[in-house]
């Protein structure tokens, strides 16, 4: 489906593939597409919504300064999915349920993090050289670590919130595995202090704002090179915590199922970044958070809820998004309102059929908390088409 609408109050056009948006997250929208630095448009996916600064769901193409909290505090945060040579009918209820609590075992959760004794230390070990570079530059960094848990042991580690491992059946009834996660804590912390140094410099430079969690790093100026550099770093870190994560999963699965192999290849994309990339025939800075990068023929991933469809895409590379599209199915009300609509006996029948978590401690990632997946499939058909139907068997939230 093509763009829906398009706002102009700003000084460039924002574009957006949704029918349904409200008028906070459109203010959001026309507050970024004034900055001076934007590059032909704003896009905004069919997921869009609400976020901090600037809108999740929304594809931000900048010339010569980037925008910290645009690219947020989960740095690096995606998806990866790995089909494999099991079928449906080599799955059974009690089978399912061992394989959840092996997972949970296996995959710490949460706050939680590997102990000493398990930590993946030799997947972490090539990040510590460009680690401590940056830790001997921003020593201040080391005191925003402090209030998280050791990087090393987090590596492997799913998280909280809308984090999640499944098990999964696709339209010919194989076995998926499809997991959601990101840099961890250090990569909130390399989040937080590089908006907070943004802030200071709009204020130092006296720059006046639309909202000062749109404070921005110019090329050229004293903390930019860094943040760059850190900020990639925080993104390899993530990638490299998904694969180790589809390692121990797997592992988990062959512990309990028949013998089997992986049938294609591990899709791994992030939704929650920043990259150079030449759009419109320049080289420009482009932030997807909450999309993922849809180049023509780009595998990417985009789930649903915790019992709803998701969805392996190929991407159609639309140039009026940036060659971008939507990262989930987006929620339509907030956590804290989930929990007041919602009661577990809501979950139950939500993730029927689904072994997962059905208690007051998940309740603000019920299904009914997101907006229609198919709806949001729907309004993309232009930018990405699907190459295969996912439904989830098992899911572990942290």
């Amino acid at each position: 489906m093509p763009i829906q609408k398009v706002f102009t109050e700003g000084s460039k056009p924002v574009k957006v593939w949704a029918d349904d948006i409200d008028a906070r997250s459109q203010a959001q929208l026309v507050n970024l597409s004034t900055l001076p630095f934007i590059h032909k448009h704003v896009a905004a996916m069919p997921d869009v919504h609400l976020g901090i600064g600037a809108t999740i769901g929304s594809v931000i193409a900048t010339d010569k300064a980037i925008i910290p909290a645009a690219v947020g505090v989960d740095i690096g945060c995606g998806m990866a999915a790995a089909r494999t040579s099991l079928t449906a009918d080599q799955l059974d209820e009690k089978g399912l349920k061992k394989l959840f609590d092996q997972i949970s075992r296996d995959v710490p959760v949460g706050r939680a993090q590997h102990k000493d004794d398990r930590a993946l230390t030799d997947a972490a070990e090539p990040f510590a050289a460009q680690l401590q570079v940056m830790t001997d530059k921003h020593p201040q960094l080391l005191k925003a670590f402090g209030r998280f848990s050791n990087w090393v042991n987090q590596i492997g580690t799913l998280g909280g919130g809308n984090h999640f491992i499944e098990v999964c059946l696709d339209e010919s009834n194989r076995v998926w595995v499809m997991l959601h996660s990101g840099s961890r804590g250090i990569g909130n912390a390399i989040g937080h202090y590089f908006i907070e140094l943004a802030r200071r410099d709009m204020e130092r430079w006296m720059i006046q704002l639309p909202d000062r969690d749109l404070a921005y790093l110019p090329e050229g100026t004293e903390h930019f090179d860094d943040y760059v550099a850190a900020v990639s770093w925080a993104q390899a870190y993530a990638r490299e915590n998904r694969d180790q994560m589809m390692r121990l999963v797997l592992a988990a699965l062959a512990r309990h199922l028949p013998e089997f192999t992986v049938t294609e290849e591990v899709v791994n994309c992030h939704h929650n970044y920043v990259d150079r990339e030449n759009q419109f025939g320049a080289n420009v800075w482009v932030t997807r958070k909450g999309a993922i990068r849809a180049r023509e023929g780009d595998l990417g991933i985009i789930p649903g809820s915790m019992g709803a469809k998701s969805y392996i895409v190929r991407g159609k590379g639309n140039p009026e998004s940036f060659c971008s599209c939507a990262h989930g199915a987006g929620r339509r009300m907030s956590r804290t309102a989930a929990e007041k609509q919602f009661k577990p006996a809501d979950l139950e029948a939500q993730t029927q059929g689904v072994v997962c978590r059905k208690d007051k401690g998940v309740l603000d990632e019920i299904p009914g908390a997101y907006k229609d997946i198919d709806q949001v499939m729907a309004n993309q058909s232009d930018l990405v088409e699907v190459v295969h139907t996912l439904k989830q068997v098992v899911c572990v939230k942290g």
